[in-house]
């Protein structure tokens, strides 16, 4: 369990800072979400929650914590494949150098932690 803690908190750590990267990139304005910043701002707060409430259940080693780590490393694959997506067709957003590292950084620790989750689920 302590090693998918530090997968955890490494991954927690990527996702929230592409999150920042995001509100560079005005993400709303790619997937369509009206309300624009201020929007986005108050979707993250209880996402952002939910991240580090993820890593304390982790921590007592409950069951929660192994679908917290679930939905997280799901989370981190999901957002390499959809800007993959945008990317291969040719969108400009998330085209920095940082930008490529924190999504494709994020695709290797999700794909890495979601392996040690199932160990760990079937265990």
């Amino acid at each position: 369990m302590e090693l998918l803690f530090w997968i955890y908190l490494v991954n927690a750590v990527l996702l929230i800072d592409h999150e920042v990267d995001s509100a560079y990139w005005k993400e709303w304005d790619l997937f369509g979400i009206k309300g624009g910043i201020q929007f986005f701002l108050f979707i993250h707060l209880p996402a952002f929650g939910a991240i580090l409430y993820g890593l304390v259940e982790i921590s007592r080693g409950t069951s929660a914590g192994l679908i917290y780590s679930l939905v997280l490393a799901g989370i981190g694959i999901f957002a390499l494949s959809i800007h993959s997506f945008f990317l291969l067709r040719g969108r400009k957003e998330f085209t920095l150098p940082f930008s490529i590292f924190l999504l494709g950084a994020t695709g290797i620790v999700s794909v890495f932690q979601l392996i040690i989750t199932i160990r760990l689920l079937t265990a």
